[in-house]
């Protein structure tokens, strides 16, 4: 059993990701391959360029291979976990007859359109490069968000005449629909030659991102929340009902068979604007982190941490991508004066980021009647210790981190051991795989600060705000 390895692929918006573990969640070697920029041909329109979802997971998944010190044949299965809200259109052999649309694509917020006669299939991410691994026609249940003809109680296509009507998806171009924890196929000998994966090993059914990002971060139901870090930021709690009335929160498919991830309001282009931040800081910031030998990040962090909590009033709202029925929202930053930098600019975004998603994980705890006493953080951002620090004085909670930040990977490969066998259920996995790295406890001083601003200022920043961007967007757009 400690010689055999489980892959998790975890393609993201940005980049797509191949780890693979051992069976106690380590990592014994990884492969990335950043994303193409977002093909943009007209308002509305984002789309991932050619086949780039599944050109670069060949590419990492090479890398993965390249860098494994094991025998390939001690690669006994595969968990795979994609972007979720995104649409790809197949045609009859399972190819793309076009590029797959962004979750960020505002034809994804409206019923199919059929507009192709070369359309086989309409399916997600997932689905699409589910297919390309095994040559199966299935997907996951748990990855369909938006108008799509699902049943959230069944977690099978509704039955219902108007429902499917409604989404304008007959049965027959949708896949078939698999749990996570199932095997969906097995990794076929062309896909194997292409990417350098073993053929012949089960690939395992996840969820949507988020979910298996919850999974692999340890979140079970209780009294803790999850905040994943990612280009779109969203706290998480878990649950057991299908809640279809709620108001600051929706009831998302989790990776646990019949269970529920409610997940509250987030923030859409999230840790991008923390890269755009750094971009914008320019080569000032990079040389001198590099004189230092240290990533720029590292530096702009070392930077921030001189600053004192509140950025001396400056305060930033992250509306980099206005939501599709409030097309006036932009980002702002607003109480500027002469002792504000470029690195005040940096650590107002990571509070903005903090006070948001704390407004948003309350107001959904609040009215699921939860008291949180922790909260995990994952992602990328959380390697920051002044990131970290932030979300604990900003909640007044302690804020965790695993060993692993990889979540998603980690989520997809605890999918599949379920799969393989390894382990009996979810709770045994998590408590084989999952480990936390440390805890970050609030600074009273700074969490009473933060109390302070946040329900005298900030959280009323928007209710002001908006009605000037209304007639701002009439002229700019």
């Amino acid at each position: 059993m400690q010689s055999n390895y489980i892959i998790g692929i975890d393609g993201g918006t940005q980049s797509s990701k191949v780890v693979i573990f051992d069976l106690k969640g380590n990592i014994i070697c990884e492969g990335k391959e950043d994303l193409k920029p977002m093909h943009l041909p007209r308002q509305g329109i984002v789309e991932h360029p050619d086949d780039d979802l599944w050109e670069s997971l060949i590419k990492a998944s090479k890398k993965a291979m390249k860098n494994f010190p094991g025998q390939k044949e001690e690669i006994i299965g595969l968990g795979l976990c994609t972007i979720r809200c995104c649409r790809a259109l197949l045609k009859e052999d399972g190819t793309l007859a076009a590029p797959v649309m962004s979750w960020m694509d505002e034809r994804l917020s409206r019923p199919y359109e059929h507009e192709d006669d070369s359309v086989k299939y309409v399916t997600t991410s997932s689905g699409y490069i589910t297919h390309r691994l095994t040559g199966q026609f299935v997907d996951t249940a748990a990855n369909y968000e938006g108008p799509w003809p699902l049943d959230k109680d069944t977690w099978q296509w509704s039955s219902d005449p108007e429902v499917i009507e409604a989404c304008n998806i007959p049965r027959e171009m949708l896949f078939d629909l698999q749990m996570p924890g199932s095997v969906a196929g097995y990794v076929t000998e062309k896909a194997a030659e292409v990417t350098g994966i073993p053929a012949g090993i089960p690939v395992a059914i996840t969820a949507n991102d988020k979910a298996v990002e919850a999974l692999g971060a340890g979140l079970l139901p209780g009294r803790t929340a999850l905040v994943s870090l990612g280009t779109y930021i969203a706290s998480m709690v878990h649950g057991h009902d299908n809640v279809r009335e709620a108001e600051h929160f929706f009831s998302n498919l989790a990776s646990v068979p019949n269970k529920y991830l409610y997940e509250s309001e987030g923030i859409r282009r999230g840790m991008w604007t923390v890269s755009w931040m750094v971009d914008l800081l320019g080569e000032d910031a990079a040389q001198k982190a590099h004189a230092q030998k240290i990533p720029v990040e590292r530096y702009l962090n070392m930077q921030a941490e001189k600053i004192p909590p509140g950025s001396n009033g400056l305060m930033t709202i992250l509306e980099w991508l206005s939501p599709p029925d409030a097309p006036y929202k932009k980002g702002l930053m607003i109480g500027f004066d002469g002792r504000h930098t470029g690195i005040h600019m940096y650590r107002s975004i990571l509070e903005g980021i903090a006070l948001t998603m704390r407004n948003n994980a309350m107001a959904m705890c609040d009215e699921l009647g939860l008291e949180l006493n922790n909260i995990i953080v994952s992602g990328g951002g959380s390697n920051g210790d002044l990131f970290m620090q932030i979300f604990a004085d900003v909640f007044g909670l302690p804020a965790c981190r695993n060993e692993v930040n990889s979540a998603a990977g980690m989520g997809s490969a605890i999918c599949a051991t379920l799969a393989c066998g390894i382990y009996k259920d979810y709770v045994e996995a998590i408590d084989n795989m999952v480990r936390i790295k440390d805890t970050f406890k609030p600074i009273e001083r700074n969490a009473k600060l933060y109390h302070k601003m946040n329900e005298q200022v900030y959280r009323h920043i928007t209710s002001h705000t908006d009605q000037v961007l209304k007639k701002s967007y009439h002229i700019f757009g």
